[in-house]
C-alpha cells in the first residue's frame, strides 16, 4: 500500500517533466505573427533553424542525411524526433514530446498528466523560463557529446521544420525556419 503514492508521485514528476500540450500534441502554438513557425528562402546553400533555446546553421553541402522517427521512452512518453545528421562531428536533434497516459483510458492517467502540466507551468512562472520548450536531459544518461538538441511543443511544427530541412537539401537552396513558440 505504501509503494502506490510513492509510485504515483513518481509518475507525476516523470510526466510533468514531459509536459506538452496534452489537450492535442498535434496543434500549434502561434506566435506573435499568428503562425507557429516561418519558412523562407535564406542564405545561398545553407539550412538555418532558430528555437526556443538557441539556433543552427548548416551547409547543405554537409548534410548526409535528415529523417524522423518515434519511440516510446520509458513507457511513459511518446517522443517524435527530427534528426539532421552532418559531414564532420554534429548531429541535430529536434523532438517533441506527448505522455503516453493522454492516450490511455484511465482518466486517472489524464489527472496525473494535467497536474504535472499545471505544476511545470507553475515554475515556469515563477523562474521565468520556458520550461515547457527547454530540452531535457538527465546526466550522463541522455548526454550526447557532438549532439545539438532542441525541443518544440507540437507536431505540425516538428513536420514543418523536417519539410523545411528537406526541401532545402533536396533543392540546394537556402532556407531559413523559425519558431514563434
Amino acid at each position: 500500500m505504501k509503494l502506490l503514492p510513492v509510485l504515483a508521485l513518481f509518475s507525476m514528476s516523470l510526466l510533468a517533466g514531459a509536459q506538452q500540450d496534452t489537450a492535442n500534441p498535434n496543434s500549434t502554438a502561434t506566435g506573435q505573427d499568428g503562425k507557429p513557425f516561418n519558412d523562407s528562402l535564406a542564405e545561398k546553400g545553407f539550412w538555418q533553424g532558430t528555437l526556443p533555446g538557441g539556433s543552427y546553421m548548416v551547409a547543405l553541402s554537409r548534410i548526409t542525411s535528415i529523417s524522423k522517427h518515434e519511440y516510446l521512452l520509458d513507457a511513459n512518453l511518446i517522443i517524435n524526433e527530427v534528426t539532421i545528421d552532418t559531414i564532420g562531428s554534429t548531429t541535430l536533434r529536434v523532438y517533441q514530446i506527448t505522455p503516453a497516459a493522454q492516450y490511455g483510458t484511465l482518466a486517472t492517467g489524464r489527472k496525473i498528466v494535467e497536474r504535472g502540466k499545471d505544476l511545470l507551468d507553475r515554475a515556469g512562472q515563477r523562474t521565468g523560463s520556458d520550461i515547457a520548450n527547454m530540452v531535457q536531459k538527465q546526466y550522463p544518461t541522455t548526454t550526447h557529446a557532438k549532439t545539438i538538441e532542441f525541443r518544440v511543443k507540437d507536431l505540425g511544427t516538428l513536420e514543418a521544420l523536417l519539410n523545411s530541412a528537406r526541401s532545402a537539401w533536396i533543392n540546394g537552396k537556402g532556407r531559413k525556419f523559425v519558431v514563434n513558440e
